[in-house]
């Protein structure tokens, strides 16, 4: 289980922006894994694809009456941008010779945070060669909310608690080696190989940009999903190598959340 985080594979600050070559690496060791006779189940955020438009019109919020109608054209719009980022994700997947097969939320989940409704069976091994793909998104709420955010977070834990025999749980982080002691900007900043969630996280929660929870929801999502799988990792998604020595070793430069 794999998620492509939105700031690995596009450029958070410019709408509707690959970070191609980034997108190109993930997928190449993809392929790899693949080869030796793994499974995988990819799930990506949405980055500059997703967060500036939700941001900008209240979408992880839902209904204000004051902007319903923008708001309404805006989850549209939003939904249109995510389609066109997954398909691009699995273009690059095909380049390397990957068949996939995806699962827009906004078609068959209802309701927000982990607990939300939706058949997680989908995502059960099926017996062509594709493999899974499902992203954050918006997604209707039956509630006076009417619509909201679901994250790709969320959409790992459920999807982790679930199907069995998920041996690695990985989420690929886009400007970082895994968590840190503080923000990847501040001096003296380091790796923190093993972590738990009674170690307080110092993070930077990027509102102008990200309409989930950052790296804190992240390390919820983490810490919830290593109750049941015992490889749960953040690894530096720019150096996707790991991921393979991870798979083979059981070890690698990141963090193991435990």
């Amino acid at each position: 289980m794999i998620k492509f985080g939105g700031g690995l594979i596009t450029d958070k600050t410019q709408l509707k922006t690959i970070k191609a070559q980034n997108l190109d690496s993930v997928c190449e060791i993809m392929a790899k894994i693949l080869q030796k006779g793994n499974e995988i189940i990819i799930v990506h955020g949405a980055g500059s694809f997703g967060h500036l438009e939700a941001k900008k019109w209240k979408l992880a919020t839902g209904y204000d009456r004051n902007i319903i109608e923008d708001q309404r054209k805006a989850v549209k719009k939003v939904r249109q941008d995510m389609l066109e980022l997954n398909k691009i994700v699995l273009d690059n997947l095909e380049k390397f010779g990957i068949k996939s097969l995806s699962h827009p939320p906004s078609l068959w989940a209802n309701g927000l945070g982990s607990k939300f409704n939706g058949d997680i069976d989908r995502f059960k091994k099926n017996n062509s060669n594709t493999i899974h793909v499902t992203f954050g998104d918006v997604v209707d709420v039956n509630d006076k909310r009417e619509f909201g955010i679901l994250s790709g977070d969320d959409l790992m834990v459920r999807i982790c608690n679930e199907i069995p025999d998920i041996s690695h749980c990985i989420f690929l982080l886009g400007d970082t080696e895994g968590l840190l002691t503080k923000p990847p900007n501040q001096e003296g900043a380091e790796l923190i190989r093993i972590w738990s969630n009674d170690q307080e996280i110092i993070g930077v929660h990027e509102k102008s940009q990200d309409v989930t929870g950052g790296i804190f929801l992240k390390a919820e999502s983490a810490s919830i999903i290593c109750q049941k799988i015992p490889n749960v990792w953040m690894l530096d998604g720019r150096k996707p190598e790991r991921i393979e020595e991870l798979i083979q070793t059981g070890n690698t430069i990141g963090t193991k959340v435990i």
